[in-house]
């Protein structure tokens, strides 16, 4: 077994959530390949809207300190709007460079419709602005109720594709850092 240990993050408050049973599929993944694995479900934490004036707003400092112990994370998110889901969002909100710098992002994004590819261009974007390093391979689940029922994948193309990037965040999660560069440096946060 590997030292690397892989947090897969819920983006759904969804009881029966298909977003959870994806982001599941993605930890077997990275379990396969060796790493530890936590499910980091966000209706564990209340995380209120960001006050950035308020220091260690509800469990912001509980969820950080979760984020910071993974060497690699998924994020999972179900499509709201053509985007990732605010909860998600403002989860990601409460972290910062300590949290993601450097860290392997894999990503994974759940819709009730056609491809949810601009969800997952919206978390890729908010990670790099976090300066985490997102993998190219991503996971995208279209038209959900068709691909899970029950709890489970009925769809093993889909299924396999998930866990997959779960095998990619376990594989790339020492990528060596990129030298600095000018937009980098100037990349300080709000």
């Amino acid at each position: 077994m590997s030292d690397t240990h892989v947090a897969g993050v819920v983006g759904s408050l969804r009881s029966r959530s298909h977003t959870r049973v994806a982001v599941r599929a993605a930890l077997a993944g990275a379990e396969a390949a060796g790493a530890s694995t936590q499910l980091v479900d966000l209706r564990a934490y209340d995380l209120p809207p960001l006050n950035p004036d308020v220091d260690d707003q509800g469990d912001g400092a509980d969820f950080r300190s979760t984020i910071r112990t993974a060497d690699a994370i998924v994020l999972g998110t179900p499509v709201y709007h053509g985007s990732c889901s605010g909860v998600l969002k403002n989860a990601l909100d409460h972290c910062g460079f300590e949290e993601f710098e450097g860290v392997t992002v894999g990503l994974l994004a759940v819709a009730g419709g056609s491809f949810p590819i601009t969800a997952l261009e919206h978390l890729r974007s908010v990670c790099r602005a976090l300066n985490a390093w997102v993998l190219p391979y991503q996971a995208a689940i279209p038209r959900a109720d068709a691909a899970i029922e029950s709890g489970q994948f009925t769809d093993v193309d889909l299924r396999d594709r998930v866990e997959t990037l779960g095998d990619r965040v376990v594989a790339y999660r020492s990528i060596e850092p990129e030298p600095s560069t000018f937009e980098s440096d100037q990349n300080k946060g709000a």
